[in-house]
């Protein structure tokens, strides 16, 4: 007879056996893993140095966390970029979210996807491409037409008349709450004698991602609300990240740009193994080849994502 444990001795080296190959196959994954985030750094970091110019790069993988820098932790200029947190401000105070929709500290009620609006000829700042054909006292839109036009073409108009909607606290006061210490939006757009005077909007390649995982994680805006603000970011626009990567991969993204400042970001649905990218670039002596190289990174991390995906 077969003592008791002796019994045990058996079933734990049966145990351990059985799990040998699938210890294998998890050190073969990560093996495979590893060497495709050492050739996505590589081509990154090559095409980074070719550049004239600054560039600050974050990727998260959506799946499992794992992440890329460069100059992850540097502050740079946003330009249009930051009108994804705009965006997320307004479905949130639409109901979305864990945070209280209340929050607006001017006692005004919180703004609503679908409140209206007339258009008023005051609104109208550069950058107004389809607001400043629009009738005075006459076109009415609601917020949701507004979004749609500050995120498809940049219209700095519509952004405008959302800021005043949402409240620029409300914005940074959404950026604190998710632990964003330089992340800050502290003009308005076409603001220049802001920018003059040294208030302008800013984040870091690292907390900007950070706050695209959290958006994607439904942490913002709540499980119901998540997805339709993604449909609404994935909305087609000219940009970078899209340039190189296979049309039928949905991206959801803001690019901007200044003069010697290129920048993308958003959330790249690749089938399987999603991910997060934030670029920034200031100083680009050749504003051409920054857009160019932006766009070759998001291709790099692509290709890494895809193959992750498949494997």
């Amino acid at each position: 007879m077969i003592s008791t444990r002796r019994a045990l001795a058996i079933l734990l080296c049966s145990a351990l056996s059985a799990q040998a190959p699938l210890r294998a196959q998890r050190t073969a994954a990560t093996v495979r893993a590893d060497a495709l985030w050492a050739a996505m750094a590589d081509s990154i970091n090559a095409i980074t140095r070719a550049v004239d110019a600054t560039f600050g790069v974050s990727i998260v993988d959506l799946t499992d966390g794992r992440s890329f820098d460069v100059n992850g932790d540097s502050v740079f200029k946003t330009a249009s970029t930051i009108k994804i947190a705009i965006l997320a401000e307004l479905f949130r105070q639409d109901g979305g979210g864990s945070a209280r929709r209340d929050v607006r500290g001017d006692g005004a009620p919180p703004a609503r996807l679908d409140d209206p609006y007339t258009v008023d000829r005051k609104d109208l700042v550069g950058g107004s491409g389809i607001m400043g054909r629009f009738s005075p006292g006459v076109t009415r839109l609601t917020n949701r037409d507004l979004a749609a036009m500050m995120v498809s073409v940049s219209d700095n108009s519509a952004t405008n008349i959302l800021i005043e909607r949402v409240g620029m606290e409300n914005v940074n006061a959404l950026f604190s709450a998710r632990g964003l210490a330089v992340t800050r939006l502290r003009r308005n757009m076409m603001d220049t004698k802001a920018a003059e005077a040294g208030r302008e909007n800013t984040a870091s390649p690292r907390e900007f991602s950070a706050f695209l995982v959290a958006l994607h994680r439904g942490d913002v805006l709540g499980t119901p609300l998540t997805e339709e603000f993604f449909r609404l970011l994935s909305l087609g626009k000219a940009s970078y990240i899209p340039r190189f990567i296979p049309g039928n991969v949905r991206i959801a993204n803001k690019p901007g740009e200044l003069g010697g400042v290129r920048n993308d970001a958003g959330v790249v649905f690749v089938a399987g193994r999603p991910f997060a990218i934030s670029m920034f670039t200031i100083r680009a002596s050749d504003e051409r080849a920054a857009e160019n190289a932006i766009a070759r990174i998001a291709f790099e991390a692509w290709k890494c994502f895809d193959t992750l995906a498949r494997n």
